[in-house]
């Protein structure tokens, strides 16, 4: 049996978006058996522009019922079903938050109409829903509403069904760990428990030694992509030596990245060491030098020096120097990117103001040096990070104090913080190293948090 699901929402994050529309068909393998779709109240407001694009707005779900007052009524339709949707990977994400903040573990297995329709009508301009329905002669009545997008998803699983001749439906479950991907020692009561949530994952051998530590925003996909890996002989290697996994959920995905890092330094797993991860070992470096010129360098970390910010390779240190001098007018000479008796090349084409022969005086030079780097500084030095708990009435937390990570920890979601000293007691207080402030400031430039408390 399959349901075959199409949600509307107010935004594309499931974490902090909510579902305002949802519409499911049960289907036999034959036939649709059985349906049910409904307008959700969001308990928030609906963006114009969300608006503009489904033509569901604030009025119309006022009246809808709540998502947990639906929820038995999602749980019992879906029960020993697949779940398929067009990009399941959206739709299922979002149910599953939805029923997270109610507690419950939603899960079901999964297949994607995208996926299977690149294998099995391969060389199409596009896949979106719109277009291969368009190329396939698939009506939609009611292009972006939940049952007009999922009527429309059971006729192109039909037309799936029909162009399946060699099984690749049942050999795309996304969810069922196939038999060929677990070394023969793995037992699927060591699978079955893995959670699809962020955290850090422990592989240990039979004396329970530690193999390898990671993370992953989906614990249970990583570690069976881990096994589904045969690229290399290393990590072949891993896969048979396998005997225990143990792992952590954190909530949050910025957690997981500071605690895998923590971990690593701490255990100094032996995959982790023999695979040469991407740690943080190169740096830009700052120096005050006689002629009254803070000069910089990019160079690998020594032991007992700290760089002003570090990055995984040598080239993307010099890269993001360059870049500076770029920005900056920064003289390449003084960023020890051009080696020279005389002028540096920027100077030659009018990009450097002449630092590098004295021309410039070290007080302006020094400015710009003092402005470029204030990029790589957090923005503010004292706040908070709330981000998702491990569970519904919880929220984790990360403190940063005069510019330092002092650790990560849980409260729950109903409490207050009233500064930095409130959150000492609910954090493990941790060491700050080169790496943990450029994950931080890596993570908030590309991802959104619940909130950022600054003080």
């Amino acid at each position: 049996m399959f349901s075959i699901i199409d949600i509307e929402t107010t935004g594309g994050n499931a974490r902090m978006d909510r579902i305002t529309e949802i519409a499911i068909y049960i289907h036999d393998g034959e036939k649709v058996v059985d349906s049910y779709a409904t307008l959700i109240n969001p308990e928030r407001s609906i963006p114009y522009f969300i608006t503009s694009i489904t033509g569901i707005d604030d009025d119309m779900v006022r009246d809808a019922p709540r998502f947990f007052e639906i929820a038995r009524k999602i749980v019992e339709l879906t029960e020993n079903t697949i779940f398929i949707a067009h990009n399941v990977s959206f739709d299922y994400g979002f149910i599953r938050e939805e029923f997270r903040r109610l507690g419950f573990d939603f899960k079901r297995k999964k297949l994607c109409t995208v996926q299977l329709s690149r294998k099995l009508f391969p060389g199409m301009k596009s896949y979106s829903l719109g277009k291969i329905c368009q190329t396939l002669s698939i009506e939609i009545n009611g292009r972006h509403r939940a049952a007009g997008d999922a009527l429309a998803t059971v006729k192109l699983f039909d037309k799936l069904i029909s162009k399946d001749n060699n099984n690749l439906i049942h050999a795309n479950f996304d969810n069922a760990v196939k038999s060929y991907s677990i070394p023969i020692h793995i037992h699927n009561e060591l699978i079955d428990p893995l959670p699809e949530d962020p955290g850090v994952y422990y592989f240990l051998d039979d004396e329970d030694n530690l193999l390898y530590i990671g993370k992953s925003k989906n614990i249970r996909s990583r570690i069976v992509n881990h096994f589904n890996n045969t690229r290399t002989k290393k990590a072949i290697e891993m896969r048979e030596r396998i005997k225990r996994i143990d792992f952590e959920c954190t909530g949050s995905e910025l957690i997981a990245l500071l605690k895998e890092s923590d971990e690593i330094k701490t255990h100094l797993p032996f995959y982790n060491r023999a695979q040469r991860r991407k740690l943080f070992n190169y740096g830009i470096y700052t120096s005050l030098e006689l002629d009254g010129y803070i000069h910089l360098s990019a160079r690998k970390i020594g032991r007992n020096s700290a760089p002003f910010v570090s990055f995984s390779s040598l080239a993307e240190a010099k890269n993001t120097l360059r870049r500076m001098c770029d920005d900056f007018e920064l003289c390449l000479k003084l960023s020890g990117l051009y080696k020279t008796e005389t002028d540096c090349f920027y100077h030659q084409i009018g990009q450097c103001r002449g630092a590098c022969i004295g021309d410039e005086k070290p007080e302006t030079y020094n400015l710009r040096v003092e402005e470029a780097l204030n990029k790589y500084k957090f923005e503010h030095q004292n706040f908070i990070v709330i981000d998702y708990g491990r569970k519904a009435d919880e929220n984790s937390i990360i403190l940063v104090k005069n510019g330092k990570y002092c650790g990560f920890g849980y409260m729950n979601s109903n409490q207050q913080l009233n500064g930095p000293e409130d959150a000492f007691l609910y954090i493990q207080e941790k060491e700050d190293n080169r790496e943990t402030g450029q994950i931080i400031r890596n993570y908030l430039k590309k991802n959104k948090v619940v909130k950022l408390i600054r003080y």
